[in-house]
């Protein structure tokens, strides 16, 4: 495979958008009383957007690129007992529209926290969502005051050729085969096992499949990990893509004071398969060094 995420089999890579028409009927969010949905205008497209409208420290949650926002849903209500949290669906994710235009993530997401006004966020980020937040740190590092990973997918990272895979995502795109899709998606990344939830969010990225038109790539930022000194906590699976926990390792030993933490019998779905872990992880890192 080429970069990252250039079909459904590299998604952690780069995890882009395609354009679709295909939408997934929302299921109602895990959210406590008062929170706030809106949509928040980014060029020309829109985002689907959530706001806990707590008085803690903000928290924004990032997306994988084979989930939707309700990746989160898991652990929301307790993360929002102590942050103010704050999450969207990337284009043609979830609630939100497909793409129309270039864009990529990084100005997305700094979009979304110019629109809530915030100029200092703990960031946490899962696969696609962590390379963004990985993207965020780098460039404003000022604006970060802590990233939590989970399984992310770091741009530059020299992800090994799978042609076959890649062979095989191609036909099922050509066939129009969104079955086909969901049933490689949970084959290569739920190692840990197919239950209806993250059956429903393989569906969702499957119908918001990669678009090399419109999704420009990040920075290459894995070979400037070591400019990081943001506090830094990497979650990655055991039952994760043995290329996936490599290069996770790696970003861990390239991070200064990064502290890494394999889950035991967790695949790329961590707040789905382990979320007191997650919840715990979170709270005692970002509240050590509040924004």
């Amino acid at each position: 495979m080429a970069t990252v995420g250039r079909g459904i089999a590299s998604w952690v890579r780069k995890e882009a958008i395609r354009p679709s028409d295909l939408r997934l009927p929302a299921s109602p969010p895990m959210t406590m009383v008062g929170t706030m949905q809106m949509m928040v205008r980014v060029g020309s497209d829109r985002l689907w957007a959530e706001d806990s409208r707590g008085s803690g420290p903000v928290l924004v949650l990032l997306h994988s690129g084979i989930a939707d926002s309700r990746l989160w849903d898991p652990i929301w209500s307790d993360l929002a007992a102590d942050f103010r949290l704050i999450r969207y669906d990337s284009r043609g994710y979830g609630q939100s529209p497909a793409a129309t235009e270039e864009f990529n993530l990084l100005g997305d997401l700094r979009a979304v926290l110019d629109h809530f006004g915030v100029t200092q966020v703990h960031a946490v980020g899962c696969s696609m969502g962590g390379g963004t937040a990985v993207e965020l740190a780098i460039a404003e590092p000022q604006r970060v005051g802590s990233l939590g990973l989970l399984c992310p997918g770091i741009t530059g990272y020299a992800w090994p050729e799978e042609p076959e895979l890649d062979a095989e995502y191609e036909a099922l795109i050509a066939a129009g085969d969104e079955d086909g899709l969901v049933r490689l998606g949970l084959r290569e990344w739920a190692a840990a096992g197919p239950e209806p939830f993250i059956t429903e969010l393989m569906r969702s990225a499957a119908r918001a499949a990669p678009s090399e038109k419109l999704q420009r790539e990040g920075e290459p930022v894995f070979g400037r990990l070591e400019e990081l000194h943001t506090p830094t906590v990497i979650m990655v699976g055991d039952l994760d893509r043995p290329a996936l926990i490599a290069s996770n390792e790696l970003a861990a030993q390239r991070i200064s004071g990064c502290r890494l933490i394999t889950m035991p019998g967790v695949d790329h779905y961590p707040t789905v398969r382990d979320p007191q872990l997650v919840v715990q992880t979170i709270r005692e890192h970002c509240l050590a060094g509040r924004a």
